[in-house]
């Protein structure tokens, strides 16, 4: 069993301490903050100033300006000051990187300084290093040295200050004694916050930002885990999946990183990332945020220090075991159904929508990559011959009647299953509300090697309540796959995609469930758009199921049906147009599946934030792009206007490309 401070089986607020900046405060029991961050040239003051009101006006508690250099850092009180001017008193954030003198100038201006311990005082070259434990210590004191001042000058001044990791850019230093691990991100910040705190400086919020969710996530806990176990309390955290990218990907891969912390009670602010302008992330936050706004926290237990006890770690990524029942569970990527169930009819060109388009004048279907593996009918058998690697799920009476029961298999409730003379002799669904009392289903099922758990639950905290019925069956030895189901009544896509990322997406991120089957009611449902595209549930709701269902799969690594974009969300020191940029390599990318491409706006974060990618595209001067494989420089200061050209060829030069017959 594996011990844990935390409160991954019921909903409990992590109670953190509080910090002021300028005349928020953060942390406590007060609510979860939503902030963001300018994408002008901090140089710019006037574009700087509007662009700082419009997301203001859009929600923003707290705006965050890149400093880069000392002038960035000097006009940051011109801003400040203009800001003013016009009634605006937002506390403001300078963004530091590199540059110690920056953060010195900007502690001294704005009630806030974010700094990265991976880049604050080390550097990141990708060299190994080798220290011996007095060389690591001597390098640990020239970080006090050059920390110090900062941390005095916002002591002084009642600036707050975020020790912000990134996971691409943990310092060589770091790389060489911890890997490229959610404990270096922790230990990086951890080295900053002991010397703070040795100054008697607390007015800390700390962050483990990754663009792979589940790297994010156990860092986060395990930062948890160790300020517990060193200090017996916990400073306010920032949450934030970085890179994550733009449209229905940036906001899935969002939700699963920043929801399924908050699902646990974890987090005092949030940003979400998007390669979009910076007020269009702040209604993605206000519908993060608002699902936790009325839920309760217990004074009594401000921080909690209970050890929970867990049979699986949630500190690191292991798939739960199950055993094989057709093509789910064991070593199988989980599947996907599709939600038919009021559907009147279903034809051929129906399944268009989930992956497979009928030829009538070749009588064959093409299936894509993400297509769905079963369709959910209900009590609907269909009229025509289905395409080879779909099967059809109904209701346990419509099985019985149905002739093929090759390609059709039951779906039983706890009861019914029970009751049942005629069972599959492939494969038996069972749904089950995880709500209720299922220990007499849990008994009969132990042995039996046909059944396939479709979960739900219908009390707010469905996620807790899954992840605890999960436990029950690992701690029995029941290893049935479970498909992990999710029925969202919410009215819009946004909040649709978030709730059903943070739930299943969670889930998956602990390692639980063979299966995604993701339910929603399209009449109930308003008219939306995600990053320009409209949605008309009633004409596009199963494609929209679909998509989301292999885009949770794909963020958390479970299942690559499409290529993955890390794209950073602009910011002041971006070189060239980054969402135009993006959507021009998205073009012609997209459908080099399972390839990792990372779309940097400049050399600051790039070459660090990248790493997990197989191929970048990083700016490197005004109009200049250098191209990457992996973490080596292939191509430098190529004109932006080939660039993408020159990216095509990189990936032909590696094999990495196939022609797009679509």
């Amino acid at each position: 069993m594996q011990s844990y401070c935390g409160n991954l089986k019921e909903y409990k607020r992590l109670i953190t301490r509080e910090v002021k900046v300028g005349g928020l405060v953060i942390g406590g029991h007060h609510p979860i903050r939503v902030q963001t961050m300018t994408t002008t040239d901090t140089m710019d003051t006037e574009a700087t100033v509007q662009q700082t009101i419009r997301c203001i006006e859009a929600g923003a508690e707290l705006v965050r300006i890149t400093a880069p250099s000392k002038n960035e850092a000097e006009n940051l009180k011109v801003i400040k000051e203009e800001l003013h001017k016009r009634g605006y008193t937002t506390p403001l954030v300078a963004d530091i990187h590199f540059t110690p003198n920056a953060a010195e100038i900007a502690a001294r201006i704005v009630e806030k300084v974010r700094v990265n311990p991976g880049n604050y005082v080390d550097k990141k070259k990708f060299e190994q290093l080798e220290y011996t434990d007095a060389e690591y210590a001597e390098e640990i004191e020239r970080i006090r040295e050059r920390f110090t001042p900062l941390v005095l000058i916002c002591k002084e001044h009642g600036t707050a200050m975020r020790i912000g990791t990134n996971h691409g850019s943990l310092s060589d230093r770091i790389m060489s004694r911890y890997g490229d691990t959610a404990n270096g991100m922790v230990e990086s910040a951890m080295e900053f916050l002991r010397i703070a705190r040795s100054l008697d400086y607390h007015q800390i919020i700390l962050s483990m930002k990754s663009s792979n969710p589940l790297v994010m996530v156990q860092a986060y806990r395990l930062l948890i885990q160790h300020m517990m176990q060193e200090f017996g309390e916990c400073y306010p955290l920032h949450l934030g999946v970085t890179e994550a990218g733009d449209g229905e990907d940036g906001r899935i891969k969002s939700a699963i990183g920043i929801g399924s912390l908050l699902e646990d009670g974890i987090g005092d602010t949030i940003r979400v990332s998007l390669t979009e302008d910076p007020e269009f992330e702040i209604p993605v936050c206000k519908d993060l945020v608002k699902r936790y706004a009325d839920l309760p926290y217990d004074e009594e237990k401000k921080h909690v220090v209970e050890n929970i006890k867990l049979p699986y770690s949630p500190f690191e990524y292991q798939r739960c075991k199950s055993h094989e029942v057709l093509n789910i569970g064991s070593r199988h990527v989980p599947v996907v159904l599709a939600d038919f169930m009021l559907a009147e009819t279903i034809a051929p060109a129906d399944l268009q929508t989930i992956g497979y388009t009928y030829n009538e004048a070749t009588d064959k279907w093409n299936i894509a990559d993400a297509a769905a593996d079963f369709i959910y009918t209900s009590e609907k058998i269909l009229g025509f011959n289905l395409p080879g690697t779909l099967q059809v799920i109904c209701d346990y009476q419509s099985w019985i009647n149905a002739e093929d029961h090759d390609k059709y298999f039951p779906l039983f409730d706890k009861n019914n299953f029970a009751a049942a003379e005629k069972r599959s002799l492939k494969i038996n669904f069972i749904s089950v509300n995880i709500s209720e009392d299922s220990s007499e289903l849990l008994a009969l099922i132990k042995n039996d090697h046909t059944v396939v758990l479709c979960i739900y639950a219908s009390a707010r905290n469905a996620l807790q309540q899954m992840r605890n019925f999960v436990a029950v069956l690992m701690e029995q030895g029941i290893t049935c796959p479970v498909i992990i189901a999710v029925e969202s009544m919410h009215k819009t896509v946004d909040e649709q995609l978030i709730h059903f990322s943070a739930t299943a997406g969670g889930l998956f991120l602990d390692g639980m469930g063979d299966g995604i089957w993701l339910i929603n009611d399209p009449s109930k449902m308003e008219n939306s758009q995600v990053s320009g595209r409209t949605y008309l549930p009633t004409k596009n709701n199963h494609q929209f199921l679909n998509n989301t269902s292999f885009s949770i799969l794909q963020a958390v690594r479970t299942r690559i049906s499409k290529t993955e974009y890390i794209s950073c969300p602009s910011c002041g020191r971006t070189l060239f147009d980054l969402q135009e940029t993006t959507a021009r390599i998205r073009s012609v990318t997209n459908h080099l599946k399972g390839l990792k491409i990372a779309i940097m706006g400049c050399i600051v974060n790039g070459p660090g934030e990248m790493a997990d990618a197989d191929f970048g595209y990083v700016g490197s001067g005004p109009g200049k792009i250098t191209l990457y494989k992996g973490k080596e420089v292939v191509k430098k200061n190529i004109n932006s206007e080939v660039a993408v050209d020159e990216l095509i060829n990189l990936l032909k030069e590696n094999d990495a490309w196939i022609e797009n017959t679509v």
